[in-house]
């Protein structure tokens, strides 16, 4: 079970929302993981600042999922991130940060996974 939070620092429209909700859906499977549980949140209008400067175009995303992650796959998965950002939003890849965290206890529907 994934979860991809994305804070941005412009309006996103639904249709972006979209495009990227779906993206991510596709580039999960870098993490061996699937669309059918991914779980994607979206805070649009950020406020970012880098190095003591507001970033008028950037983006932090924060990549939460069951078990161990391969940093390998981790690699890959930032770079797709940083194309569908900057394919969807214009946020230029020095701009768009990401952590990864694996997640050894998850609950859902009444129990842990």
């Amino acid at each position: 079970m994934p979860f991809i939070d994305s804070k941005v620092t412009m309006p996103l429209t639904e249709e972006k929302k979209e495009n990227i909700k779906s993206q991510l859906g596709q580039a999960i499977s870098l993490l061996g993981k699937s669309e059918s549980f991914l779980m994607v949140g979206f805070e649009p209008e950020y406020d970012l600042f880098m190095g003591g400067k507001k970033l008028d175009k950037g983006a932090f995303v924060s990549v939460k999922a069951l078990g161990k992650v391969d940093p390998s796959a981790c690699q890959e998965m930032t770079g797709e991130i940083c194309r569908i950002y900057q394919e969807q939003l214009g946020i230029p890849g020095q701009n768009v940060y990401v952590t990864y965290q694996g997640i050894a206890d998850w609950g859902w529907n009444g129990s842990n996974f």
